[in-house]
């Protein structure tokens, strides 16, 4: 399965930590975290990417001036954590057509449409993610609800922009 089990064991926890309030206070949700740190010559850098979505009225829609205010709010907290280190800090939006990693991103793209790669018919199937479960999904497609349990799903990528008015 290339979707991967949410995993508790997160390498960068304490950094996700700290700044998924500042984030949430943002009106955000944290997606993904990367943190790569330089060896030998670029010992002196630390990259980290934040992928990132507006969450509440205008979920699924983020932009620019979203990504910038996220920046901002987080460089203090990574000069914190990195002292001394030159950082590069990237800030971006999932994109209309993510490649979801694992299955915690699903509660995120609730009400989006996705595609999930099935291994029981080796095929795509389409639809509005309706709900997320322990151990599967619900889609509604064209023949109406289905239930994809994760053992089935291969691949899952978002299927295109959100609806306008998405969110609640």
């Amino acid at each position: 399965m290339q979707v991967r089990e949410a995993s508790a064991r997160d390498p960068d926890g304490p950094l996700k930590d700290s700044l998924e309030p500042v984030i949430k206070g943002l009106g955000m949700s944290l997606i993904e975290l990367s943190v790569f740190q330089g060896k030998g010559r670029g010992a002196g850098n630390a990259r980290v990417k934040l992928v990132v979505q507006s969450s509440g009225k205008a979920a699924g829609l983020t932009g620019i001036e979203d990504c910038s205010r996220v920046h901002r709010a987080v460089m203090p907290r990574l000069e914190l954590a990195f002292p001394g280190k030159d950082i590069y800090l990237e800030v971006s939006s999932p994109g209309i057509d993510r490649l979801i990693r694992d299955t915690g991103e699903f509660v995120h793209y609730i009400g989006r449409e996705i595609r999930c790669y099935c291994t029981d018919i080796s095929d795509w199937t389409k639809g509005v993610l309706l709900a997320v479960e322990a151990n599967q999904i619900v889609v509604r497609g064209e023949d109406g609800e289905m239930v994809l349990p994760y053992e089935i799903i291969a691949k899952a990528r978002l299927g295109g922009l959100p609806p306008r008015g998405a969110g609640g």
